[in-house]
Parts: structure tokens; sequence; C-alpha cells
């Protein structure tokens, strides 16, 4: 297997790379080298410029502003969009929700929703896990009965990312509960608008509240916002989640984080040297640089795979990604948190949480957002799915055990 790029993909990095230099704008770039929040606009902002570029959905039909780029430019684009490092068009539209519409959408659904998902116009969210249904994703509750023309839906979702923004939420519901429990799940799509959704906000362990608890009271829902057949939905989870662990290893930011780790270790001094002239504390770079390398050739086969052409199912593989994606993002959070020692308390808010905090800083500026930032990717190992589950897949679509 040929892992090489050719002298024209690599001249399209150079042209993917120039771009994100001239267009990102410099206050979104240095939020994220930063770690710190980003704002609503901030989000809107940058994927209406990719969007203007035709680089917003890169991996939809051409037709719905695809571009229809291989598999290896698709790549090639993300990883130097993490590396910039910039944010990456909202997920739960352009790899989630957008893809599923695409797919198993009617054309008046994909008239509807796809260019607006585009343009970032409509802010999705995602409404799969329940309480008591996480890993156990099939064991959902919520229900949608039909009443003629509409849906009548009741039940609750949480851990929805970004819901308080959002326009629109896809929910797995229940539509026939004397089915078995896969088998009688459908794919709604639900106004956020709608009388009886209720959004609650849940304060997470870094101070943010970027998650929330989303309630549906009675809640009506047309008809025509079913995705594809009724008790299907389980088959078009399948297909998102596949596609959204792809993408999850997110090698691109790993590799940004790195180095900044690295800038950072050059100017903290310890005991009167820069802490990346510690043998101990470099023995530990080098350990997770390896493994980032291994990942990211991992991701290359995967991609030279689906290059090469495969049965349009996700590559069991992207399961390995998801793992040692989120275990190496949490490595690097790790070391950037030893790294700062006692500065990187979690009362040192970071410069957009001001009105929460009224004394100044006790260590460096960029020491204040790196313990939020740690316990915050906590999480990266759960969501997606967890890396138990995903071991699970590994166990049975690899090992065949």
């Amino acid at each position: 297997m040929d892992l090489r790029f050719t002298p024209e993909e690599t001249a399209f990095r150079d042209e993917v790379r120039a771009f994100m230099r001239s267009a990102l704008p410099d206050p979104i770039r240095r939020k994220m080298i930063e770690g710190r929040r980003l704002a609503r606009d901030d989000y809107v902002v940058w994927q209406r410029i990719l969007n203007a570029k035709g680089w917003a959905v890169p991996h939809w039909p051409v037709q719905w502003g695809g571009t229809g780029w291989d598999p290896i430019r698709i790549y090639l684009y993300r990883d130097e969009l993490q590396q910039a490092p910039a944010p990456e068009p909202l997920p739960f539209g352009v790899n989630m929700v957008g893809p599923v519409i695409a797919t198993f959408g009617n054309e008046a659904q994909k008239r509807r929703f796809l260019p607006r998902i585009a343009n970032l116009d409509d802010w999705w969210c995602q409404g799969f896990s329940e309480p008591g249904a996480g890993s156990d994703l099939a064991s959902l509750k919520t229900t949608a009965r039909r009443e003629g023309s509409h849906y009548i839906v009741n039940g609750q979702k949480t851990w929805t990312t970004l819901a308080q923004y959002a326009d629109w939420i896809f929910c797995l519901v229940r539509t026939d509960p004397a089915a078995k429990k896969q088998e009688g799940i459908s794919f709604l799509l639900i106004d956020m608008k709608s009388p009886g959704v209720t959004v609650r906000p849940i304060r997470t362990i870094d101070g943010g509240a970027e998650i929330n608890e989303v309630f549906l009271d009675d809640v009506k829902v047309p008809v025509e916002n079913l995705i594809g057949e009724e008790n299907r939905g389980w088959d078009y989870a399948k297909f998102l989640l596949g596609k959204e662990r792809m993408g999850i290893a997110r090698i691109g930011i790993s590799k940004a984080r790195l180095r900044r780790l690295k800038e950072l270790a050059a100017l903290e001094i310890v005991d009167g040297r820069p802490m990346i002239e510690n043998e101990r504390f470099r023995i530990r770079i080098a350990a997770v640089e390896v493994e980032l390398k291994a990942l990211e050739m991992t991701q290359l086969r995967v991609v030279a795979r689906a290059r090469n052409g495969n049965d349009g199912k996700p590559d069991p593989a992207s399961s390995i990604l998801k793992i040692k994606g989120s275990e190496l993002q949490q490595a690097i959070s790790e070391l950037l948190l030893e790294l700062v020692g006692p500065y990187a308390l979690p009362d040192q808010m970071p410069h957009d949480d001001a009105a929460r905090w009224n004394e100044p800083s006790v260590g460096p500026d960029w020491a204040g957002t790196l313990a939020p930032h740690y316990f915050n990717w906590r999480k990266v190992s759960i969501y997606g799915g967890s890396n138990e589950i995903q071991k699970n897949i590994i166990a049975k679509a690899i090992l065949g055990l």
C-alpha cells in the first residue's frame, strides 16, 4: 500500500494551507490557539467563509455543494483545517444530519435543508443520548406517536451539545414500542422553536455550559420531517455514527496542540531551565509524538482503502482511530497541564469568562485555559460511542470474536 502523496496532492495541501493562513480571521485563530471558547458568531462567520470558497461540505454530493474531491484530498483538507488551527464546520449539520439527508432524505428535504446547513443558516444539534440510553443507545425511550399528519413526541435527550444555539434537532425516537429495540426507531427532524421543546443547560466540570438537556413534551412534528422509512432510524443512526467516528481521531488538532506544547515548554522555566530540556518531560512528549505518527499512518491506510473503493460502509478501523485519537488528545492535554503546574488552577478563567472572575491571573495569560481544557477533554473517550463500545466493534468486525 503506497501512502506517499503525489505531487498534485502535495500542491493541493499547499493551496489549502495558504487559504487557511489568509482567510481565517485573526481573532478566531487566536481563540483556537489559546483554547478559548468560541462564540456562536465565530462558527457562523468561518463556515460562511468556507462556504463562499466552496469548501464547507467537501464530502457531500457535488449537486449539494460538495467538491468532488477524492478521500485523499478530503483528508488533506481536514488535516490542514485542524492544524491551522481553524474551527471545523459545525459537525452536527455538516458531518451528521447533512449526509443522512443527502443519502436517505427525499428531494424536498434535500432542497429545504442542505443549502441552509452548508451556509449555517440553520444551527443543528443531535438528539440521540438519553438518561439511561447513552452507550446502549438502542434502549432510548423517547416516543413518537403518529396522529394524522403529525407525530406527537414525548421524552428527554441529554448531553445535547450547543443546543442553546440550535434551530433544529435531529432525533432518534421510538415509533413502534412493540418491536425489538433496534427495529422500532425512527429518525425525525424537529424544529427547536416548536411548542413543548425546553432546553436546560448542564454545567460541566470545566465551568462551561456547552451541553444541555432537551425536554420534548407533546411536541407536534410534521410527518414530512421523517427521514427515510418509519422504524428504519437505527440504520440511519449507524450510518451517521460511522461517519462521525471517521473524523473523531482529530489528528490535525493533536498535531497543533503538540506544537503548542513544545512552544510553551520552551518558555516555561522550572529549576532554572526550560521544561523542554527536562529529560523525563521530553521522553513523554516523544512517546506521544510516536503514537500520533502511528495513528496518522493508520488513518492514511483507511483513506487509501476508501480511495481504492469499498462497499460504501464505514470501515471498522474507524473504531481504532476513535479509541487512539481520543487517548492521544487526553494525553496531550495532560502534558499541557503538567507543564504549567499550579498556574492552571480551574479558577483562572479565560478572557471570555472574565465576567465570572474579577481577580487577575496569578500565572501567564495562556495558563488559565489549560485546566478547563483538560477537564473538558475527559469526555472525548465517551462521546461518539464510548471507547469500550469501540473495542466490542473491533472484536466482532475485525478480530471475528
